[in-house]
């Protein structure tokens, strides 16, 4: 008989990892084990700990995943391909203008990172848990993300919109500065998600040196 999720009450919150095809075994344990992995490290997690938190059957992990490790690579080029698509979406409809597209894919970088904590937590805290050859995709992944902001920042500074002297390092700091919010944030603090947004927008304008209307000398 196949397994079966047990009471919806009793499971974890469904993650913004899982995607409309995945069936609800999958999706389950997706979402079970960001939450676990999350708290637990992924060596500290057993294939046992995450079934049980999906209330399902040890099988179902190897039936719908293969391994412990297959879940964490989903988990983790998930994670990339999701953010790098909304930092992709924010560039397109963003328009020309420097300030704006350096503000777009901000929105977009901390957006992920505020509605999905656990899953930004893990993609950073798991790299070493990576094979090789899985390291280097998500890496891969990683430095599509960077290059956007490294574009839009020295595109800024070519057009005399931000006057940093250093642009490419000043795009690694708004980028790291950006993903250490899922390490702090919480729904339920003194911040909601769309504040934290816009400091962080006026944080990476200031970074790059930001001139023109609205900015500060």
């Amino acid at each position: 008989m196949p397994a079966s999720v047990t009471s919806a009450s009793s499971a974890p919150a469904a993650s913004a990892l899982v995607e409309d095809d995945d069936d609800p075994m999958a999706a389950a344990l997706i979402s079970a084990a960001v939450h676990v992995i999350a708290a637990k490290g992924y060596h500290g997690t057993s294939v046992r700990d995450i079934a049980t938190a999906a209330g399902l059957s040890v099988g179902s992990v190897y039936n719908s995943f293969g391994s412990k490790y297959d879940l964490l690579v989903v988990i983790m080029n998930r994670a990339m391909d999701h953010l790098v698509k909304a930092t992709e979406d924010a560039l397109f409809h963003a328009g020309t203008d420097p300030a704006d597209r350096l503000r777009a894919i901000v929105g977009a970088h901390v957006g992920a990172h505020t509605a999905g904590p656990l899953e930004s937590l893990i993609g950073n805290s798991e790299l070493r848990s990576l094979e090789p050859a899985e390291l280097r995709l998500v890496t891969a992944k990683r430095d599509v993300q960077q290059r956007m902001f490294d574009r839009v920042t020295t595109d800024g500074v070519e057009r005399g919109v931000f006057t940093t002297a250093s642009p490419k390092e000043a795009a690694l700091f708004v980028v790291t500065a950006c993903t250490a919010v899922a390490t702090w944030f919480r729904p339920d603090g003194a911040l909601s998600a769309q504040d934290v947004v816009r400091r962080y927008q006026e944080i990476a304008l200031s970074a790059v040196g930001h001139v023109g209307e609205g900015a500060t000398a």
